[in-house]
């Protein structure tokens, strides 16, 4: 009988019971009248309970369902040979990262290794196992139905743990699976991966419209929802953000949603610091603490004592003589910038305002910049520091609930589980389709091979030979994928 992967957890109880010469038979008796089985770091259970639901699915309009399973047959070839393609590609880029010294070469990669704790956070382990598990089940679903369709009989579906991972599994009856011709073989075994892509592209679809489907509930364009703020970072403290608050602008920056605050915090970072419109009456000698000194990055301080609300400023004081003199103050950082405008130079604040005025840049040190953020009725955020500190230092979301009784993470939560159902639906599409031992791949290669080489490669044996050495490169593709990616999360 054809088996798909399957896998499971250790318990004491199975080591106890087995080892028992008077409990051995009746606790095998037990597990297998409920479908269990219990092996090393392996638990699966199969059950004919979705059978009846399987033939009705495979009665529903016969010639829609051919086109549907032949689509996927198409889908299938194509996906093998793509797979095989971005295999290669990934490795490239892989071995490039490990010579040289720039981590970022190559860009992001295709396919990553996902270690729980490792490189996926535990908060979000919950959304991993049941997309994981959902893209399983739809994965299954494809192959019963194509086979109950092609008059194959299905013994029975199931699920499994194997060490932490949960799966799924159908068990298809053999022979009949060898009496079908290999283009019916074909639509059974790329019915999987044909549905973990219908899959896929339909939570990518839900994720797109979601504002639509939340519009009753949500709000959508009006700024970016804080949902959490990291304890002791930047973001937080008595005048900082606080859950629940409206973000609508980082500096003269104007924040519509979460990709506005990202792309903000990326134009902050990497142009020069904004100034800010003072009058010159403001710039009073009795404010400075101390004379500018020199820091060792080369960037000038006049703020000796490290003050929390005193910030060192640079201007250009107005004078009649030819030469620009430029001078340092250290003044009170919230009262200089509030209702101020930003400025690049002098002359953007003689252009704004009747009073004489000149344009105070903060004097920081690279890198570090200091901006507002706009967060009303509140007053503004004063931020100084890197500003990518700033994006790992709260949570946000698009949607603003429209009543009070609403739950702020609910979009949260249908973003992240749609995020994790295209991510992980579309990893099982790929992974199934290389031509590979154990997997999908190597059904759909011995069945496409049976189809395409009968008549040019007449002798049978020559033809699993062929199969044989494309599933070992396949493999072999794959394996070195899979443990130069874990060399890589592991070695960060």
């Amino acid at each position: 009988m054809l088996q798909y992967l399957e896998c499971s957890v250790v318990t004491p109880l199975l080591i106890l019971c087995k080892s028992s010469v008077t409990h051995r038979i009746s606790y095998e008796s037990w597990l297998a009248s409920r479908g269990l089985m219990l092996s090393p770091f392996h638990v699966r259970w199969q059950t004919t309970m979705f059978n009846r639901l399987f033939a009705y699915c495979a009665r529903i309009n016969p010639q829609v369902l051919y086109l549907w399973f032949s689509s996927g047959l198409v889908f299938g070839v194509v996906a093998m040979l793509g797979s095989v393609v971005l295999l290669i590609k990934t490795l490239q880029q892989t071995f490039a990262q490990m010579t040289t010294d720039n981590p970022r070469i190559g860009g992001q990669q295709a396919l990553q290794v996902v270690v729980p704790g490792v490189n996926l956070p535990t908060s979000q382990l919950a959304y991993f196992f049941i997309a994981l598990l959902l893209s399983g089940v739809i994965h299954e679903l494809g192959h019963a139905v194509a086979a109950l369709r092609e008059q194959v009989r299905v013994n029975g579906f199931g699920m499994f743990v194997f060490v932490v991972y949960p799966g799924a599994f159908v068990d298809l009856f053999t022979t009949h699976l060898n009496l079908i011709s290999p283009a019916q073989q074909l639509r059974i075994f790329c019915a999987g991966v044909w549905h973990n892509f219908v899959l896929c592209v339909a939570a990518l679809a839900f994720l797109f419209l979601l504002p639509v489907f939340l519009f009753p509930m949500y709000s959508t364009g009006g700024g970016a929802l804080i949902t959490e703020v990291v304890q002791g970072s930047a973001a937080d403290g008595p005048r900082g953000l606080s859950v629940g608050d409206i973000v609508t602008g980082l500096e003269d920056c104007p924040v519509r949603g979460v990709e506005d605050w990202t792309s903000c915090l990326s134009h902050l970072s990497h142009t020069p610091q904004t100034g800010y419109c003072v009058p010159v009456a403001s710039l009073q000698p009795s404010w400075a603490h101390g004379r500018a000194y020199k820091r060792l990055d080369g960037t000038m301080d006049c703020c000796s004592n490290n003050s929390l609300t005193d910030l060192c400023f640079s201007y250009i004081k107005p004078q009649v003589s030819l030469f620009c003199v430029l001078q340092y103050a250290c003044m009170p950082v919230r009262r200089m910038v509030t209702g101020t405008r930003v400025c690049r130079t002098d002359a953007d604040c003689a252009s704004h305002s009747h009073a004489t005025s000149v344009c105070v840049t903060p004097s920081l040190e690279n890198q570090t910049r200091f901006f507002r953020v706009t967060h009303p009725p509140n007053t503004h955020m004063l931020f100084v520091g890197y500003p990518p500190h700033l994006q790992y230092a709260v949570s946000l979301t698009n949607f603003v609930p429209r009543f009070g009784f609403l739950h702020l993470d609910l979009p949260v939560f249908l973003e992240t589980f749609c995020k994790y159902v295209v991510s992980l639906s579309g990893a099982l599409a790929v992974v199934n389709s290389v031509p590979c031992f154990a997997l999908d791949g190597q059904w759909m290669l011995n069945a496409l091979l049976e189809a395409t080489l009968v008549t040019v490669v007449t002798d049978r044996q020559k033809r699993e030979l062929i199969g044989f050495f494309l599933l070992l490169a396949g493999s072999a593709l794959l394996a070195a994928n899979v443990a130069l990616g874990l060399w890589m999360v592991t070695a960060r």
